[in-house]
């Protein structure tokens, strides 16, 4: 037999329907079992999921976003001049990330609310 952490246990009595929306609840959270997720609830208050999928795109424009500053970089390391065309060129670079930043400042204001 298994060494638990936990050695305390709790039982409680829910109808169906209480037991339905427990159910509901713990699988949108992600979590894997009622155990886990009662426990966060007891230890947290709340229970929620968060969406990542704009931090992943935000910080896959990023890399887009270094990868040619890096590009223009080596252009003037290699050629020992700034062109315009470059300095134009991370001017819209940098446009683009603040825009991407202010976009998601401003949505997460919206989420708190």
């Amino acid at each position: 037999m298994p060494k638990r952490e936990r050695k305390i246990p709790i039982q409680i009595y829910l109808n169906e329907d209480e037991d339905y929306i427990l159910t509901q609840k713990q699988k949108v959270s992600g979590m894997k079992s009622k155990s886990s997720f009662l426990r966060h609830l007891i230890l947290y208050g709340y229970v929620y999921d968060i969406d990542y999928s704009e931090l992943c795109e935000y910080n896959a424009a990023l890399g887009k976003i270094g990868n040619n500053l890096n590009q223009i970089a080596k252009r003037i390391n290699a050629t020992g001049s700034v062109y315009e065309a470059d300095v134009k060129e991370v001017k819209e670079l940098m446009k683009k990330v603040w825009h991407t930043q202010k976009s998601m400042l401003s949505r997460q204001l919206l989420i708190k609310q």
